[in-house]
Formats: structure tokens, C-alpha cells, sequence
């Protein structure tokens, strides 16, 4: 089959110079004798209207120029069609692409998405919303909200950000039910991750796979500053888990377990973001895992 490109970009998304992509784009796609068309991201996250272009026009790929939050809405929006996806990483986490192994440089992203090599990975729905990456609760979403606000979105306002509410942490009640797994707990932050990592290489889930049909969540319990820091680190940095099961029962610091849906309750409605974008909210989140959700060009 013949493929034929739209391109995505988000006018806004991370720092890079928009121009020049859209030269290396021209330039690369032309060469390769694909035709394509290039349309800007918009704003409401609403990408229904493509199923229609993809059926009339025999479009094969979609290939995002943005961040894990243009990733989000636009594979939300094409479940079920029958479409390659791409992506030329332009976010400031960029947490699916890295994880999937896709290159941060642009022009090796379309040479990935030149070869054509895709393989279905999966995602999962809290409540009604859908995350092709990672969700979490609390603290890391606070800094999302926030971070959403400022005009900067590069890495390093993401870092003072985390770092100034890493000294005022605020802990939150928990309650998880996932089937014989049922934990009460004040927590920092939960995570539910399909991805490895938030972004940037900083790894939060180190077993998990885009593939194994398993959401991966961590629940990062209260305990004090010093031994936050060294166990966050730990599992960041040398991605060391210890998995709750039957063999090891310890629900103290950090815990690490597999599951396909999951039940929490959140009475204090800690923060939510989801694929590191500011959601709303809920009392009670109902999250499931999507297999097979779509097909990502990667390596």
C-alpha cells in the first residue's frame, strides 16, 4: 500500500524552532516520494474529524510533531482506525516517544517513521478519559497543574517546580482495590503507568512494558524527607523495585505491583494528571487497561 502522510504540529508544544522542522519535513518526505499534508494541532484536543480524511484520502499515517499531551488527544481520537502513528518528539517530557525508543533528534525520528515498523501498544481509560503513557495522583500532578501555567515549559521549570513542592510535600488518603490487592494509605503520589518513565529518562516504572497488556502502579507512601528522597532515587535512578505480592507483603515505603484494572478511591480529591497534563479530578477513579490500543512507528 502506498502511504500517505499527515503531519500534526503543535504551535506551541516545547522550544524547538517550528520553521526548520517544517523544512526537514519537506525536504525528507519529498525525497521519499510520500505525498502528505501538514495541519496544526488544535486546541479543544478534538481529532474526530480526521477518522473521516483517513477513509476519503487513504491516509496511512499520522505523525505528531508535539508532546505527550498532542500524543494523548490525537491517538484518543483515532481508536479503532486502521492508521499508523508517529511521533517527532516536541514536548518537554516526551515520556511515550522515549520510552518506545523513538530519537529525540528530529530528522533520525523521520527516518524511524520513514521505515515504517509498526507495532500496536496499549493504553488504558480512567473513568471516561483515555492515557496512552501514564496518569498519576498527587504530587507529581500538582506540579503538572501548575507547571501548565507558566509560560516556560522547558525541563527546568519542571525541575524548581518539583523541587519546591518535593520541601512542602502534602500527603494524601488512599484507597486501592485491584483484585486480591487492597491497600488504605496516605501517599504522596500514585502513579499508573503503561509508559516507564514521566519523561526525560526519569524512569518511575521500570518494569513496565507498552505491550504486556499490565497497567504498573506506584504508590509512593509517606515517610519522612531524607528517606523520600533516597527511595525516589533509587528507584529513578537504578530502577530497583520489589514487587507487592504474597512472597513479599511489606506495604511500607514504596510499592510496586501489576494489575489490568484497578479501583481508587481519592476522598480528598488529590490533583490529576493524566500523560502529564492537568485533569479533573475525582473522588472515585475506575482505571482499565486497553490492550492493543494502537500502532506506534518505532524501532
Amino acid at each position: 500500500m502506498k502511504r500517505h502522510f499527515i503531519y500534526l504540529i503543535n504551535p506551541v508544544s516545547g522550544t524547538k524552532n517550528k520553521e526548520t522542522l517544517l523544512r526537514l519535513i519537506e525536504k525528507k518526505t519529498t525525497g521519499q516520494g510520500i505525498p502528505f499534508q501538514v495541519l496544526h494541532t488544535n486546541i479543544n484536543g478534538n481529532y474526530a474529524y480526521l477518522k473521516d480524511k483517513i477513509t476519503a484520502e487513504g491516509i496511512t499515517d499520522i505523525i505528531i510533531c508535539g508532546g505527550d499531551g498532542s500524543v494523548n488527544q490525537v491517538a484518543g481520537s483515532l481508536l479503532g482506525t486502521d492508521v499508523n502513528i508517529g511521533i517527532i518528539p516536541m514536548g518537554s517530557g516526551n515520556g511515550l516517544a522515549l520510552a518506545a525508543g523513538i530519537p529525540r533528534k528530529a530528522y533520525k525520528a523521520l527516518d524511524l517513521i520513514f521505515k515504517g515498523n509498526a507495532a500496536y501498544i496499549d493504553a488504558f481509560r480512567i473513568n471516561t478519559s483515555f492515557s496512552c503513557m501514564l496518569c498519576g495522583l498527587g504530587f507529581d500532578a500538582l506540579v503538572a497543574h501548575e507547571f501548565a501555567t507558566h509560560a516556560s515549559r522547558g525541563l527546568a521549570t519542571y525541575v524548581k517546580l518539583t523541587i519546591r513542592h518535593f520541601f512542602k510535600p502534602k500527603f494524601y488518603p488512599f484507597s486501592i482495590e485491584a483484585g486480591n490487592t487492597s491497600i488504605q494509605t496516605n501517599a504522596l503520589f500514585i502513579s499508573i503507568a503503561n509508559s516507564n518513565q514521566f519523561g526525560n529518562n526519569f524512569t518511575i516504572a521500570p518494569k513496565a512494558s507498552l505491550h504486556d497488556g499490565l497497567l504498573d502502579i506506584v504508590v509512593v507512601n509517606k515517610m519522612n524527607k531524607l528517606t523520600l528522597l533516597y527511595k525516589i532515587l533509587k528507584q529513578i535512578r537504578a530502577g530497583e523495585v520489589k514487587i507487592l505480592s504474597e512472597e513479599n507483603p511489606d506495604k511500607k515505603g514504596i510499592l510496586y505491583f501489576q494489575a489490568k484494572k484497578l479501583v481508587i478511591s481519592n476522598p480528598s480529591q488529590a490533583p490529576l494528571h493524566i500523560d502529564g497534563e492537568p485533569a479533573k479530578t475525582a473522588t472515585r477513579l475506575n482505571i482499565e487497561i486497553i490492550e492493543n490500543a494502537f500502532r506506534l512507528l518505532q524501532p
